[in-house]
């Protein structure tokens, strides 16, 4: 399991490199859950790494407009990140989550193919008026995307495993790696979440909130990505 931390500053990024994280997410909470950060942050944390580790950016908890998506896809992998991560909020369907998919794989995969693309669904589909995150790997295999992932939408607390239990997560798992996509999971993760996703062994690991003392809107700390790190390494 690789663990992806979300800095959204380069204080943040250089914090949750030096605590081992294996992939650095450029997002901006205050745009929600995966709000998406200036394309010049992206760029320095993207130096900051240089190679080292891999550089995701978020850009968006999107409505479908498969247009708007694709020009934030290509800003984000022009800005440098290596994965491309789109929250598809407002997709109803599987149809329309083809759709949107297809725009952004194009965007990015003609500046660079190389470069992946992420479509997060969300495990609290049902409260935020979303498509069940369960129809997501068909649409991203279909799309020609690299990684289907899971988080919460509505930040409140709420962590993923109080919308999908263990077998639930576990049937995402599976559906994706039958399509030989990659699986993360993410939405509000705790220290006691740690065995069930080690049970578990998605792909990803995704925090933020965890390693920034259990409030994601203060800052990422070094010491707290080490430990988390070291808890799931056990």
């Amino acid at each position: 399991m690789r663990l992806l931390v979300s800095p959204m500053n380069m204080e943040e990024a250089q914090a949750a490199l030096a605590g081992g994280a294996d992939i650095l997410d450029v997002k901006n909470p205050k745009e929600g859950s995966l709000g998406a950060n200036f394309p010049w942050v992206i760029r320095s944390i993207a130096e900051l790494a240089a190679g080292r580790v891999p550089v995701s950016a978020t850009i968006g908890d999107l409505e479908f407009k498969p247009g708007t998506a694709s020009l934030a896809a290509l800003g984000a992998a022009s800005s440098g990140a290596d994965y491309v991560k789109a929250g598809l909020l407002g997709v109803k369907t599987q149809e329309q989550a083809e759709e949107m998919l297809n725009a952004i794989v194009r965007a990015v995969k003609e500046l660079d193919p190389g470069k992946k693309v992420v479509a997060s669904g969300y495990s609290d589909y049902s409260r935020a008026g979303s498509i069940s995150p369960m129809l997501l790997p068909a649409a991203a295999f279909q799309a020609g995307a690299d990684v289907v992932m899971m988080d919460t939408a509505i930040k409140d607390g709420r962590p993923t495993f109080d919308f999908m239990n263990e077998g639930d997560l576990a049937d995402f798992i599976k559906l994706g790696h039958s399509l030989d996509l990659e699986v993360a999971l993410a939405g509000s993760i705790g220290f006691s979440h740690l065995p069930a996703l080690t049970r578990l062994q998605p792909d990803i690991i995704g925090v933020r909130g965890i390693v920034c003392g259990g409030d994601r809107r203060s800052a990422v700390k070094e010491e707290l990505v080490a430990e988390v790190k070291s808890a799931l390494s056990r």
